[in-house]
């Protein structure tokens, strides 16, 4: 069963009357039928070095792995889930950091997959994400794809100090329609905190329950489309990128950029498909980052 407050089911070892008898439901019998979770935790920083930004603190654990392709420009991490996807009951957790004067990116090695989950379990997903004075810091993980059923919560916080610059996009796909998916049923809570100098610079919640999909038709939701990706964008020449970004988006597009402060700007993109919405986002991307977009997202 769906609720608001997130996916419940019935309590293993509930005592449950039945006309005159007492039945005990099995508290052991419930475990036995949880299927096995994964957990993974890193924890990476970015330091200045004679050759750009090195690896400084590197701490891995579970099913989360960091590697570290050679690229230019910013020192880039790359997240693995070994466990292949995520459903309820996973959990893991990010720690990075660029520290003062340093440059760090952090991609996928491919698209997460949030899969069936059962009815009383929810996979859990933490990010917390750091830069310090004069540094650059690019989160750019590929798409996040829902599955019929899941159940999936995601908080990812963003401490800057006052003179960092950040690129930040989250991209989403409601099912694969090449498979013909409809999400009709789910449970998806999601919240991206900013914070700039200690204080709040940007605050997005997202929450779908039940029938996503009928959710995502409204005109004002998602106009019936199946993909979308927020876009923050922070940095001294914010306006500027805000006017290129609309004269390159096509007159056709859902999709439109904004100023919140005098230099962050909020882009919001929505596509039929996970294909339509790389389409429009990834020239906006590569324009953002200076050409320095990760390779994995051209695989």
């Amino acid at each position: 069963m769906w609720s608001a407050d997130g996916p419940r089911g019935e309590n293993g070892g509930r005592a449950q009357r039945r006309g005159t008898a007492i039945t005990i439901g099995s508290e052991i019998g419930a475990a036995r039928a949880k299927q096995p979770r994964a957990e993974g935790a890193a924890r990476v920083s970015a330091r200045p070095g004679a050759r750009g930004s090195r690896i400084g603190d590197l701490r891995m654990s579970g099913a989360l792995k960091l590697l570290f392709p050679q690229s230019r420009g910013p020192l880039q991490a790359m997240m693995v889930n070994s466990a292949g996807g995520l459903t309820g009951g996973d959990r893991f957790r990010l720690d990075a950091e660029a520290e003062v004067g340093a440059a760090l990116s952090l991609t996928t090695q491919a698209a997460e997959r949030a899969y069936r989950a059962q009815p009383d379990e929810c996979a859990e997903v933490s990010v917390r994400l750091s830069a310090g004075a004069g540094a650059c810091l690019y989160w750019l993980p590929q798409e996040t794809i829902l599955f019929q059923a899941c159940a999936l919560r995601r908080r990812l916080r963003v401490d800057l100090a006052d003179d960092a610059k950040l690129l930040l996009c989250e991209p989403l796909v409601f099912g694969r329609t090449a498979m013909g998916e409809k999400l009709t049923e789910g449970w998806f809570s999601d919240r991206v905190e900013i914070f700039r100098d200690r204080q709040r610079a940007f605050t997005d919640a997202t929450r779908l329950v039940g029938d996503i999909a009928a959710q995502l038709a409204g005109p004002a939701t998602g106009a019936g489309c199946r993909a979308s990706a927020l876009v923050v964008y922070v940095a001294p020449d914010a306006e500027h990128q805000r006017d290129a970004l609309r004269a390159a988006l096509p007159d056709d597009a859902l999709a439109g950029a904004s100023l919140i402060a005098q230099d962050v700007m909020v882009a919001r993109f929505l596509g039929p498909d996970g294909f339509g919405l790389r389409r429009l986002l990834m020239p906006a991307l590569d324009r953002l980052s200076a050409n320095t977009l990760p390779r994995s997202w051209r695989l």
